[in-house]
């Protein structure tokens, strides 16, 4: 029971980083409808970014992450408003764009970068471990559950109590008749696809005291990211933060049953059960409504 708490709390915690990720993909999707395959190279780009900031200017991970979100928002801002923004009604051409996008930044990073491993050193003043029973728990693990639950918390506000998210509801539910009340549809489409990005950044920031950071990082964790987005339903924050908790949780606790590969075969049948018999998943879209 030892191992079994202890990876459960292991799997809290990578469930915490899936949600900040998947929470961006669920807003741009759920919104734009943009199938965002660029979403883990944003993850990629604030670990960097990080990295970066703590090697040259000698800013650890938390201070970091102000001028992460805002630097990864940025490069989202501009990618929306260059290209994305004249794909909105050819859904496969924003695949394929997104996609190269995603492939552009990688081999931006290696050319500018390398693609050697980084490291990242976790925060002096989160070191260390509480230790309740047999139950040790990492202090920087349990502030990224917290950090978590603060973004998840101000996700829901900003897109339920905020002029931003009374417009970008209205833009949702019918964009023509939004535009003729004065709102923007395209400056809440790009400031919609920036915050999804910033997300991923910090997401990215959160993660390199706990992986070595390479240029092709975000490519499995995205993958981990739409299939929460998927189980959680399209669109929906509360299903996409109860569908992060249950993969993160079934594939910490199937790695001590099994091994890590079975486990992760086992976690994707049962989510294909799931939209057979759930298509819109767990939780359909709330964000609409």
């Amino acid at each position: 029971m030892d191992v079994v708490f202890n990876q459960a709390f292991a799997g809290l915690s990578i469930a915490s980083i899936l949600l900040i990720i998947a929470l961006g993909l669920a807003i741009i999707y759920g919104t734009m409808g943009v199938i965002n395959l660029a979403h883990g190279e944003f993850v990629m780009l604030g670990a960097y970014a990080t990295w970066a900031l703590q090697t040259y200017a000698g800013l650890g991970v938390v201070t970091a992450l102000p001028l992460v979100f805002v630097a990864v928002a940025a490069v989202g801002w501009i990618i929306e408003k260059v290209i994305v923004q004249r794909l909105y009604t050819r859904p496969l051409d924003t695949i394929l764009a997104t996609w190269g996008i995603g492939i552009i930044l990688q081999q931006a990073v290696r050319l500018g970068v390398g693609a050697d491993s980084r490291f990242v050193s976790g925060p002096h003043w989160l070191s260390g471990n509480i230790e309740i029973g047999a139950l040790v728990m990492s202090n920087y693990r349990l502030f990224v559950i917290a950090f978590s639950i603060m973004v998840l918390g101000a996700t829901w506000l900003l897109m339920t109590r905020t002029e931003f998210g009374m417009k970008l509801r209205a833009v949702i539910q019918n964009r023509g008749i939004s535009e003729c009340y004065g709102i923007e549809a395209k400056n809440v489409y790009s400031v919609t696809f920036a915050y999804g990005a910033g997300l991923a950044g910090i997401a990215g920031a959160l993660i390199t005291p706990l992986f070595s950071t390479i240029p092709t990082m975000g490519t499995g964790l995205v993958v981990d990211a739409f299939l929460v987005v998927i189980v959680g339903g399209l669109g929906s924050l509360m299903g996409t933060a109860a569908a992060a908790l249950l993969i993160g949780e079934v594939t910490a606790l199937f790695s001590i049953v099994i091994n890590d590969t079975l486990g992760r075969i086992a976690v994707l049948a049962g989510i294909i059960l799931l939209i057979r018999f759930r298509p819109r998943g767990l939780f359909p879209s709330d964000i609409r409504h």
